[in-house]
């Protein structure tokens, strides 16, 4: 197919934004980018999708993400980390059976790719994740997910399992699953976070990742205060040191948070090239603190957006990730800090990095996959602007998922004028509040 957009932000090496071009699409690969040309447009025999007043950006990329609490939205408010987990979310996700936990997922993709995002990473949850996975391989989206790791567990002690079995139900589930769906969809090792975590596991399940080339080692790392301090009283270090002294950090290490952190594990992240997601809108509403991402960018460690749960958020929109990531560093480092176009990037391209997708996602250029976009910003009437900077404070400052048109996923439409294209929106609203009604009478029996 053709797409014929207003305008292409494209997320290149040098940052082009392209007027009167058109991207051409050839088995879910952008195969070419070219000015337009109706003559060509005249002979073409394939689909032109003329969208001339939307702005055709790459799919986002959000790099922390629990689907499986979906359900939970708006049912654990108000609570520090630590009370968030014992009080409301491993109660329920202890109670989830198949049936609400594919409820839970199904909701979650739906409110993701209609806000614009095509890939995940997702840290799964204790029981069932195969459920997450078949969901995520029928709905097309790109993903790397994992069950969620938990062998010990202070705060619920129902919510685990054990070590042995731990181990290998993911060697089983990374044997199925992993570059799956044309291989879209990846196994991630996901401990959820020292706490819940023997040392064995997490030591065990790192290597395991080492088996399965493109994986990812996703946990929580260095969020509350609360949480270090406990770290610390079993460990003698602080997070991140602690996973250093164990051999569990690298490259391809994902690190949700990473807001109380000392200058000898900002070394350490820098060192061993370890990416940080900035959960800006969890980390405020949980009252956890404010990361110091700036420094983090001073230093060239990898920095990405995620929305992390619906009951930490209230929803998985990365507009409001970007917004917020921007906008609470300004009183701490100044006005000029995270810059509109520095905070698109962290939910683009440098998401895809941050995965070791940057070859396949991230940006509009020939060769990569068709995971793209497109963007409604004449609701924002205010922008009188033609200057090319201007698209970035547009995006980043002015619009919502509501903003959002149209998401393709490797050449294939996932939402088109607003709607989804793979669920009915009030089915699964139904079926969403009957799975949580049950889900309830499960956590109160």
């Amino acid at each position: 197919m053709i797409i014929v957009p207003k305008q292409i932000v494209t997320v290149d090496v040098k940052d082009r934004i392209l007027k009167n071009h058109y991207v051409e699409i050839e088995n879910g690969v952008i195969i070419r980018i070219a000015k337009n040309n109706e003559i060509i447009f005249k002979k073409y025999k394939k689909d032109i999708n003329r969208f001339e007043n939307l702005t055709l950006i790459p799919g986002f990329v959000q790099t922390h993400i629990h689907l499986c609490q979906t359900l939970f939205r708006g049912l654990a408010d108000d609570l520090e980390l630590l009370d968030w987990l014992q009080l409301k979310i491993f109660p329920f996700e202890n109670a989830h059976n198949k049936n609400s936990l594919l409820a839970a997922v199904r909701l979650g993709i739906n409110e993701l790719l209609l806000g614009g995002t095509t890939t995940l990473l997702d840290m799964g949850t204790l029981r069932y994740q195969e459920i997450i996975f078949e969901e995520l391989q029928n709905s097309g989206v790109r993903a790397i997910a994992g069950k969620c790791l938990i062998d010990e567990n202070d705060l619920f002690p129902e919510f685990r399992s054990n070590t042995k079995t731990e181990l290998n139900e993911i060697y089983q589930l990374a044997i199925t699953y992993h570059n799956t769906s044309n291989r879209k969809l990846k196994y991630g090792f996901a401990p959820r976070f020292v706490l819940s975590c023997s040392e064995k596991l997490l030591k065990e399940s790192f290597e395991m990742k080492k088996d399965f080339e493109g994986s990812i080692y996703h946990t929580h790392s260095s969020e509350n205060k609360d949480e270090i301090a406990e770290v610390k009283r079993r460990h003698n270090k602080e997070n991140i040191d602690y996973f250093n002294s164990i051999g569990v950090i690298d490259d391809h290490s994902v690190l949700a948070h990473c807001i109380h952190v000392n200058d000898k594990e900002i070394e350490l992240l820098r060192r061993n090239n370890v990416r940080v997601s900035h959960c800006p809108s969890s980390n405020l509403k949980l009252g956890s603190g404010i990361g110091n991402i700036p420094k983090y960018l001073s230093k060239r460690i990898s920095v990405s957006l995620g929305a992390d749960g619906t009951p930490c958020n209230n929803n998985l929109s990365i507009f409001n990730e970007m917004r917020l990531a921007a906008l609470i560093q300004k009183p701490i480092h100044g006005a000029t800090a995270m810059d509109a176009k520095t905070v698109f990037k962290l939910a683009t391209i440098e998401g895809a990095k941050a995965l070791h997708l940057q070859n396949e996602i991230g940006s509009i250029e020939v060769g990569k996959k068709a995971d793209l976009t497109l963007l409604d910003l004449s609701s924002n009437v205010h922008s009188v602007s033609e200057d090319d900077e201007s698209v970035y404070s547009d995006i980043v400052y002015s619009s919502t998922s509501e903003s959002v048109n149209a998401v393709m996923v490797e050449g294939e439409w996932k939402v088109l004028n607003k709607k989804s294209l793979l669920y009915d929106q009030d089915e699964l609203n139904n079926s969403s509040r009957s799975e949580l009604k049950k889900l309830l009478k499960r956590v109160n029996k």
